[in-house]
């Protein structure tokens, strides 16, 4: 009888073993990770996959001419002094009497307070709350992990609690969330795992049951690869920089537009944002910004890129979110000409430069 047991319990366990490899299998197939050494997704793909319509409406008006806003002030810089908020109603009322629909970078910090003024103060205005995902691990060529940023893993496990409670809390204002901001495209600085950013955003979705996306340069979204990525998203947020592209000014829009069309065409089934784009009032005259921008920067060229950006926006009705409101100094070099501290329809003293004094 022993022997006859054995006999059963053999192809049984065989049988057990190949199901168990089988869903394993399967898990990571439809997770998309191909069976990565260093993240398995603790989300699946919701299926079948329904996809949220992201509605950029404030009743039946439509806001998709719409602003990027970075709060912080000389002396301020995310990790350090914040702004208060008085500071941060200012510039509420301020961006109130031209946008009413700001995306922000981060769900950590300003945001929870930016959300509470705008409920206090009755301002008509939606926000694309952002989740900002850092570099967590660092691998080698085999994939196989050689150095942990346990920090960064807190950081970003802190950011997405808090997207995902702000959405809840604030339902009539937070329309969207975009988790991670230029993380796949090649010249990233903080370049991740599309497995741990898939896996991110299978959460949010799970979590929050709002429209969920990625922002990401066009130079990602135009390639096949990232496929993997946009079959998990409600919709895509793509980044189309003239400046940074070498245009030169009277060919800048025309450029946009072919980029957009560009990501359109590779996702045809996807409504596509525009989640940055811009023209700079100041560069320095050293590093990679003398060689990659070719046009002039300055207030009277950015009022004329803002005036017909602005024009072709209301026009075709393309949610746009130009970048930015505010110049910020934190950002960049050291230089007080570094270009990224300088693309800012308003100085960092908030007063307006010409693409908006002009028009006051």
């Amino acid at each position: 009888m022993r022997g006859c047991a054995s006999d059963i319990l053999t192809p049984l366990v065989i049988l057990l073993a190949v199901a168990s490899t089988a869903a394993c299998t399967a898990k990571r197939m439809n997770a998309g990770d191909a069976g990565s050494p260093h993240r398995e997704l603790a989300y699946l793909r919701e299926q079948p996959f329904v996809r949220r319509p992201f509605v950029p409406f404030s009743g039946k008006s439509w806001i998709g001419n719409a602003i990027a806003y970075g709060p912080f002030r000389d002396g301020q810089y995310p990790g350090g002094p914040s702004p208060t908020k008085a500071e941060l109603r200012q510039d509420l009322h301020l961006m109130s009497q031209h946008w009413r629909l700001l995306r922000m970078y981060g769900a950590v910090g300003s945001a929870k307070t930016v959300l509470e003024i705008i409920e206090e103060d009755d301002l008509d205005m939606k926000i694309m709350i952002g989740i900002w995902i850092g570099v967590e691990e660092r691998l080698d060529p085999s994939g196989k992990r050689v150095e942990d940023f346990a920090e960064t893993r807190t950081e970003n496990r802190r950011e997405v609690e808090s997207a995902i409670r702000l959405a809840a809390d604030y339902p009539d204002i937070v329309i969207a969330v975009s988790v991670g901001n230029e993380t796949q495209v090649s010249w990233s600085s903080h370049r991740i795992a599309p497995e741990l950013l898939i896996g991110y955003v299978r959460e949010v979705r799970a979590r929050a049951q709002i429209p969920i996306t990625v922002a990401d340069d066009f130079n990602f979204w135009n390639k096949p690869e990232s496929e993997m990525v946009t079959r998990e998203l409600d919709f895509i947020v793509t980044h189309a920089h003239p400046l940074w592209n070498g245009l030169q000014l009277e060919d800048a829009l025309e450029w946009t537009r072919g980029a957009l069309e560009e990501v359109q065409a590779t996702h045809p089934n996807h409504t596509i944002v525009l989640g940055e784009t811009g023209w700079a009032t100041r560069k320095h005259n050293q590093g990679e910004q003398t060689t990659l921008i070719k046009g002039q920067p300055g207030e009277e060229q950015q009022k004329i890129f803002f005036d017909a950006l602005t024009a072709w926006v209301n026009r075709e009705r393309i949610t746009t979110f130009f970048f930015e409101a505010f110049d910020e100094n934190w950002k960049g070099g050291e230089h007080a000409d570094d270009v990224e501290k300088h693309w800012g329809l308003f100085r960092a003293d908030r007063t307006p430069k010409k693409a908006l004094a002009e028009g006051e």
